[in-house]
């Protein structure tokens, strides 16, 4: 019977059928009536569900909005600029220290070499080529292992990744700085070409030691450029950014050469180097070759450029701009500069003898084995000084050690102590200080020999004439002991070498001539106190004498009368005018150098004579050069004219017959040039100086003791002080060996301004004689004397006692021409009043400010 529907009715009505003979399960056995009871609240469920996932949905977008909003943009990244060393170099362009936040030196790509581009990818990012910035298996492999493990355990970072993190991100491991460095990677890969993120990742990432980037990594442990660097260097290297401390080849050296061979494995397994090429270079030693210590040349001079630098444009700029500061030093007068003061001080600790007062370690318990001590931090090299550890002392042999090299000492190595046997002059474990003879005996024992530091300190400083610019500077004998810089912040008593501020009070205000004549004799002035009788260094007088000749052999009386008749005010404000900046209390014995002043400003003050009147500000910065080349602008040094031409010459005459036949004249017999200056020696030697000059340079030299004790018996500026001046001199005056004071007209100077621009040339009319000047020769038989009137002083003068003299060991002269008993300079009377209870002739001296 044919079917009453159609082919697509009648399958309807099949299923049809089929669904009313299949019984219908009850919504109470499905799987969610446990959860849902009825189908209502599965509807509301199943609501809820999605309502829930739209709100984790939404939180991750909202988490993932929030992590990128403070995300820096990629044009910080196309101008940034890493932080960089900033260089120092002398007046030759050579290298003499750098400071920097981070030690980098930044190169291009071109200059990575292939061997440490396949050592870095091999160890860090295999995958570096290929990946867009992340590597999704990495990424999800290392999460795994971090649920497992319920941790951060394993990390997942490609170059990109780590790039990110170390430009912009902190090292904080949470996922939420994860996601931020994901986020970054995206962006660094779509605006840089590979190239361009190895070389920022290159020369961004920390290596350790202070070292970030491969080319100071390159510089630092293996003292070359980074393009030299050969295939067991490159391995070292890259091994170092995974760990740059636990890895560090200098702390933990078995585990650098661990893992440099790890590198040299993957290397090996990635085709980038042959077998041959493994087994060598996992044999090779790991050859570290440390550059020596920066800044170790000339501390003390770095230290005052910092500080100044610091002062005027701030740290951040100056640690990590990368500035080059071309400064006024001469690397070569710096380093003899060194040597005079090192072998000044060693020269007078071996005049006192042998003292005995080392510090033995081993009595402390330290390990001798690992001690290192702060000045080890110095090149080893011929005539540097030490402190050795002694490890071995025979009676005729000791063995000290400087780091990793040691150095032998024989009985002719302390012959000067007087001391036979070496084990009774030291023991295991004794600090020695010595001083190297050969250390080009490579990895061999050195020879040193022995010497002494019981604390005395010495200090040196040296400008140019012309400029003012300091040549050297020298604040002490060992830096990385103490960084007080005596050169700069000491304030001390100057003795006689006070005393041309006084002679140049008296010719400008007194007219006083280097002819007019002065009696030496025994001399009392009025004080509140009472009288105040002073004394010469040596104990005696000379009667008349000639200006000239009292200054020359540093008399004492002279100069305190000279200063009493012109006042002791009018010396001081002199001495302010000349660029002393210390407090100068207004007394009497303060014309004889009971003050303190520093020794840079007594090199600036000095250096106003050979000048024609003119001072300079002694400054140690030439110009500054920023990064990108162009100059940064800087104040021009400060110039300006303090005294006459004609008072400058008149006291150059003084000046200049200290070297010639005065308390100085070892100097004019020794270099034989044209000099001058002034020795200087303090109460009970606490402090002996020279300042002096050629015409070109103006150098002073000081030495003491911190604590002010006593230097010695006749330890005068003559003979403590001027033998270092002499070993530098030499070397200065060579540069011009021929020169002379100027006698026509006046001097032409010319000053740096800074920055690359050059300050107007100081330039001075030619001197015109008037009446009052003095052309007569010093030796004529009868020089013109003119004598003013005596100036009365309303307030007699505090007087502390007499600072001593220092002409030890002077050359006499002639004595003052006949016929001159009396002072041209008035009438001085002794003190004939009622005699008191206990006669004064001595008072409290000043007090001398503490260093600064």
């Amino acid at each position: 019977m044919p079917s009453l529907f159609t082919r697509d009715e009648e399958t309807a009505q099949q299923r049809k059928t089929q669904r009313a003979g299949s019984p219908r399960v009850p919504y109470a056995r499905t799987r969610w009536a446990k959860y849902f009871p009825t189908r209502a609240k599965a509807r509301r469920g199943i609501f809820y569900g999605l309502l829930g996932c739209s709100a984790i949905f939404g939180s991750l977008v909202g988490l993932t909005l929030v992590n990128t909003t403070d995300l820096p943009q990629m044009e910080d990244l196309e101008h940034y600029h890493p932080a960089t060393t900033t260089e120092l170099l002398d007046v030759h362009g050579r290298s003499i220290g750098s400071f920097a936040l981070e030690r980098r030196v930044v190169v291009p790509y071109s200059e990575f070499p292939k061997v440490l581009h396949d050592a870095i990818l091999s160890i860090e990012d295999k995958s570096f080529e290929k990946n867009a910035g992340i590597n999704p298996f990495r990424v999800a492999g290392a999460a795994y292992v971090d649920l497992r493990s319920k941790g951060r355990r394993q990390g997942a970072s490609t170059l990109t990744m780590q790039l990110a993190r170390n430009l912009f991100l902190s090292m904080d491991q949470t996922y939420s700085r994860k996601i931020q460095e994901i986020l970054l990677s995206i962006q660094i890969e779509r605006h840089f070409t590979k190239p361009q993120i190895f070389a920022l990742y290159a020369n961004q990432i920390y290596l350790g030691s202070g070292v970030y980037g491969f080319e100071a990594g390159s510089e630092y442990y293996f003292s070359k450029k980074v393009h030299d660097l050969t295939l067991p260097e490159a391995a070292l290297l890259a091994a170092l950014p995974k760990g740059p401390t636990s890895y560090s080849p200098l702390r933990h050296p078995e585990r650098a050469l661990k893992r440099r061979n790890l590198v040299l494995s993957e290397m090996l397994s990635d085709g980038d180097i042959t077998r041959s090429q493994y087994e060598e270079a996992k044999a090779a030693p790991m050859g570290l070759h440390i550059e020596p210590q920066t800044n170790t040349v000339a501390p003390y001079f770095v230290e005052e450029v910092r500080r100044q630098l610091e002062q005027e444009y701030g740290s951040d700029a100056v640690h990590g701009s990368g500035l080059k500061i071309f400064t006024t030093m001469d690397l070569d007068l710096q380093l003899t500069a060194n040597k005079a003061v090192m072998d000044g001080a060693a020269a007078y600790e071996r005049r006192h003898g042998w003292k005995a007062k080392l510090v033995n370690i081993a009595a402390t318990g330290a390990d001798l084995e690992t001690y290192v001590h702060p000045d080890w931090t110095q090149s080893v090299e011929n005539g540097a000084y030490f402190h050795a550890l002694v490890t071995e002392a025979t009676a005729r042999r000791v063995i000290v050690r400087i780091g990793k090299r040691y150095a032998e000492m024989t009985p002719a190595d302390w012959a000067w102590t007087t001391m036979g046997n070496g084990d009774k002059l030291l023991q295991r474990g004794d600090i020695a200080y010595v001083r190297i003879e050969d250390a080009t005996s490579g990895d061999k024992t050195m020879h040193a020999t022995l010497q002494q530091d019981t604390g005395a300190q010495a200090a040196m400083m040296a400008v140019d004439n012309n400029n003012g610019e300091v040549l050297a500077m020298v604040g002490g004998r060992d830096f990385s002991l103490s960084q007080f810089n005596r050169a700069t912040q000491a304030e001390r008593q100057t003795g006689s070498s006070f005393k041309p501020y006084v002679y140049t009070a008296a010719i400008e205000n007194l007219h006083t001539k280097p002819t007019d004549i002065i009696v030496d004799g025994p001399t009392s002035f009025y004080t509140p106190n009472g009288p105040y009788t002073p004394h010469n260094y040596e104990a005696d007088y000379k009667g008349a004498m000639t200006i000239l000749n009292a200054f020359a052999e540093s008399r004492n009386i002279p100069a305190l009368k000279l200063a009493n008749q012109v006042g002791i005010k009018k010396v001081i404000e002199v001495a302010h005018r000349f660029g002393v900046t210390s407090n100068l209390p207004s007394f009497l014995p303060v014309a004889i150098g009971s003050a303190g002043i520093s020794l840079q400003e007594q090199v600036g003050a000095y250096s106003v004579f050979p000048n024609d009147g003119i001072l300079i500000k002694p400054h140690v910065i030439r110009r500054i050069v920023q990064a990108d080349g162009l100059p940064l602008k800087q104040s021009a040094p400060q110039v300006k004219e303090v005294v006459s031409v004609d008072t400058a010459r008149t006291m150059m005459k003084l000046l200049e017959a200290v070297p010639q036949y005065g308390t100085a004249a070892v100097a004019g017999a020794t270099l034989k040039h044209p000099l001058g200056g002034k020795t200087g020696t303090t109460n009970s030697y606490t402090d002996a100086w020279f300042i002096g000059f050629s015409p070109s340079v103006t150098a002073g030299s000081w030495i003491g003791f911190d604590d002010r004790k006593s230097l010695g018996e006749k330890e005068t500026g003559a003979k403590a002080a001027l033998p270092m001046w002499i070993d530098f001199m030499k070397a200065a005056i060579a540069r011009t060996p021929v020169e002379s004071f100027p006698t026509a007209a006046k001097k032409t100077l010319e000053v740096n301004a800074g920055a690359d621009s050059v300050a107007p040339v100081v330039k001075k009319q030619p001197v015109v004689p008037n009446d009052d000047s003095d052309d007569d020769d010093d030796s004529a038989e009868k020089p013109a004397v003119k004598a003013p009137a005596p100036v009365v002083r309303e307030t007699p003068e505090a007087a502390p006692d007499a600072m001593p003299d220092d002409s030890a060991g002077s050359v006499k002269v002639a004595p003052s021409p006949k016929g001159y008993v009396a002072s041209p300079l008035g009438p001085y009377r002794p003190y004939t009043g009622a005699k008191p209870a206990a006669p004064r002739t001595t008072t409290e001296p000043p007090r001398v400010p503490a260093p600064r």
